[in-house]
């Protein structure tokens, strides 16, 4: 089945992200976590944030002009800029000059599933007065992190950048990032700060959060009424496509031996979006991300080889 054509520029132009970037400390255990003692692990740090990761799958999947505008502390700024060339994706990154770069405690277990402890530190510090129309220079497509919408700051440089985007006809697609933030902020508060995105891209938790609804197709297609194209990522299953209240495609998996599951979405998202901007349909965008996904459980941490 053909998907619905996304919105927006057909070919050509840059990607401009706008996200977290974080030192990932991830640590895969075998055994079950023993409470209040040891339990044996290997533990690496690696570079990540949802925004960051979702921009090098794009550079990897082949968009040429991949832009990151974020906030690192002092500490790791030089570092985080490196990996981030080195992976292809030009780093627009305010250095904050009082909180550490976000830090997020990985723990994978056995299963390739993870659970995140998140000291969110300067991601959420990010604010409007960090932004500038003119980092939409040459964009054909924002894409905000959703993370953003979690602190008032971050979520007032969030809504400026979609009108500033819209005004100039740029599409804006929006990553939920976490079943677990939305519900502290609300799912109808959430819905009513992406009201303006073009793209939802959630997962099926936030998904079924943001819709009281439990089956996966059709809480993609209620999302899709309230934002035009909605893809749902279905982790081993594939992915929805849904457009204007209706399922439009359904995309199967691309079989995987999983490792660490972290990183998966943004792979999805990076590779998605990459696709939209080689001119690809929404469902055969939704396949090159499902492809990209499938790449990522494979791997340690939220990066491509190259990142």
């Amino acid at each position: 089945m053909t998907g619905p054509t996304a919105p927006g520029p057909a070919r050509g132009g840059a990607l401009l992200v706008v996200g977290d970037v974080a030192t990932d400390v991830v640590a895969r255990h075998r055994s079950d976590l023993a409470h209040g003692t040891d339990t044996a692990a290997e533990v690496r740090t690696l570079p990540g944030g949802a925004g960051a990761n979702a921009a090098c799958w794009a550079a990897y999947a082949g968009c040429a002009d991949v832009r990151l505008l974020g906030r690192v502390g002092a500490e790791s700024a030089d570092w985080h800029t490196a990996r981030l060339r080195k992976a292809g994706v030009r780093p627009l990154l305010v250095t904050d000059p009082e909180a550490q770069t976000a830090t997020i405690v990985a723990l994978v277990d056995a299963r390739a599933e993870r659970t995140f402890l998140t000291d969110s530190g300067a991601a959420l510090r990010i604010s409007p007065a960090d932004w500038s129309p003119g980092l939409l220079d040459g964009v054909a497509r924002l894409h905000l992190s959703g993370y953003l919408f979690f602190a008032d700051r971050s979520r007032e440089l969030a809504d400026v950048a979609m009108a500033d985007a819209h005004a100039r006809g740029v599409p804006v697609s929006v990553d939920p990032a976490s079943a677990g933030f939305i519900a502290a902020l609300g799912a109808e508060s959430f819905l009513h700060a992406v009201a303006k995105a073009d793209v939802l891209l959630p997962n099926t938790d936030e998904a079924r959060l943001l819709t009281g609804a439990p089956d996966a197709a059709d809480a993609a297609a209620l999302l899709s009424r309230r934002v035009p194209l909605t893809v749902v990522t279905l982790g081993a299953e594939g992915a929805l496509v849904a457009e204007a209240g209706t399922v439009t495609a359904r995309v199967p998996p691309v079989q995987a031996k999983a490792v660490d599951s972290t990183g998966a979405g943004d792979a999805f998202t990076g590779a998605f979006l990459a696709a939209l901007l080689s001119g690809a349909d929404a469902a055969v965008a939704a396949t090159e991300g499902c492809r990209a996904g499938a790449l990522a459980v494979a791997l340690d941490g939220g990066r491509p080889p190259s990142g």
